[in-house]
């Protein structure tokens, strides 16, 4: 089945429930059925704080023991090496974080620096320069590896320090209402081995919230490959790619499904590569420590151990970020909110953001096969623009190319996470920024947006926060 195909689908089934549009009521014809239950079986009610933190409430076995002891560790500091803890030591020698939990606080969205004195946190840099050797692969920096990473262990130097600021642009929509964006500007201070190579390649990634990861990994191959349209054979202006990845367990080329430009095949290895590049904290997968040839200082930390992650500690922090219920939108039925739903879908933005998926088998959750959700992803690679492009390849993913984030709950970020910063580096303040960003294969939609009248972008924003 093509996108197209896909749309016309869900079309069809939302306008099939009602038999005759109602003149008073237009927004009858966008109701579905159990749209609310974003995750399906693994949605949760909450409105709180607390929102993004519960397990899928149909997990079966001792899966629910396995979910609080993988919080516990999610939580947990991880301290410098040789310490009593054997099994929680190891941190650094150089690092960004001691703890999961210091980016996805209360399993939500970090946040950039509120000022250009403020070291980021959940803010992170990842680091390539072209292979000499093949055009389009790259290799880490020889100087300071694959991450900067801000902070290190006693005896041993940071590798540099980060101050964001930002520069405004102004815009105004088509009513006349004008609008400002941040455009981010990094500068990188006190880098320990000298400045950057001319050629380096740096992008900017900020932790996303957690929720629902184990159901978009059951999304099986063919439903992507469904998706998929990297010819634009069907001429609609989106060209989704899917990116293929080295799933680390098992040296093959697979396809990814997570990370900003779907750049990891699955949680657990997504989980490893943050536990090595923002904790310092090896394992299994990532076996070596974060230390570049040059950081000599570095190289002699003594280690937590070979490898300094535990199976089973990696087995229950896995578990515990896959199996993350989803929140239960809110207001899902109100006229505004259907009225904002049919503007998401005529001006194209659900061509990208597919609303409605069913899940394949889950090797190991069967509790997330044959779902049906609501995630508002295609998983899939799309040029976004220049304006948002980092100039890094990741995988087979391009420098102007950003995997569709999961839309499903956008509309609780304020309240888990405190803030509203959205896209991969935190730039847009809101959803309408967040919108206006877009660029690239989602030009016209933006397009779009700016053209509406004011009270029509209220209700396509209010159906975002609905999410």
């Amino acid at each position: 089945m093509t996108r197209v195909q896909g749309f016309l689908l869900l079309f069809i089934t939302v306008l099939g429930s009602a038999c005759q549009e109602d003149p008073e009521a237009p927004w009858k014809r966008w109701q579905e059925k159990g749209e609310q239950f974003s995750g399906g079986e693994a949605t949760i009610s909450d409105e709180s704080v607390n929102a993004f933190g519960h397990a899928a409430p149909n997990l079966t076995g001792n899966k629910d023991l396995l979910f609080v002891t993988g919080n516990a560790f999610f939580k947990r500091n991880w301290v410098t090496a040789p310490a009593s803890t054997e099994d929680l030591d190891g941190l650094g020698p150089v690092y960004n974080a001691r703890s999961c939990s210091s980016c996805h606080e209360l399993d939500g969205r970090g946040a950039p620096p509120l000022s250009p004195a403020e070291q980021p946190v959940a803010l992170l840099f990842r680091l390539s320069r072209p292979s000499p050797e093949i055009a389009w692969e790259t290799i880490p920096d020889q100087q300071y590896g694959e991450q900067l990473n801000t902070l290190a262990i006693l005896g041993v130097e940071p590798e540099g320090e980060i101050s964001v600021s930002y520069r405004e642009i102004s815009g105004a929509y088509a009513d006349g209402e004008v609008y400002s964006l941040r455009d981010p500007i990094y500068e990188f201070k006190n880098l320990k081995y000298g400045a950057f190579a001319s050629d380096i390649m740096i992008s900017p990634r900020i932790a996303p919230h957690m929720v629902g990861l184990g159901l978009l990994e059951a999304i099986d191959a063919q439903t992507l490959e469904s998706f998929a349209d990297p010819e634009d054979v069907n001429q609609d202006g989106i060209s989704g790619r899917i990116n293929y990845v080295l799933d680390r367990a098992t040296q093959t080329k697979t396809i990814g499904w997570l990370g900003w430009k779907a750049n990891q095949p699955n949680v657990r290895q997504q989980v490893a590569s943050a536990f090595q590049g923002d904790i310092g904290i090896t394992s299994s997968l990532y076996p070596e420590q974060p230390c570049t040839s040059q950081e000599g200082d570095c190289l002699q930390a003594v280690s937590g151990g070979e490898p300094e992650l535990t199976k089973d500690i990696l087995d229950r922090v896995t578990l515990y970020s896959e199996t993350l219920a989803v929140p239960q939108r809110r207001d899902w039925n109100e006229p505004d909110v259907l009225l904002g739903k049919a503007l998401f879908h005529q001006k194209g933005c659900a061509t990208c953001h597919i609303s409605t998926i069913q899940t394949g088998t889950h090797s190991e959750y069967p509790e997330f096969s044959n779902q049906t959700i609501h995630p508002y992803t295609d998983l899939l690679l799309h040029d976004m623009g220049e304006g948002l492009a980092d100039g890094r390849p990741d995988g087979e993913a391009l420098g102007n190319e950003w995997r569709t984030p999961p839309l499903w709950g956008i509309g609780l970020i304020r309240v888990v996470s405190g803030h509203t910063f959205l896209l991969h580096d935190g730039r847009a303040r809101n959803l309408e920024e967040a919108i206006l960003w877009h660029g690239g294969e989602a030009e016209t939609s933006k397009q779009a947006f700016v053209n509406l009248s004011k009270a029509d972008r209220a209700l396509l924003i209010k159906f975002l926060e609905s999410l």
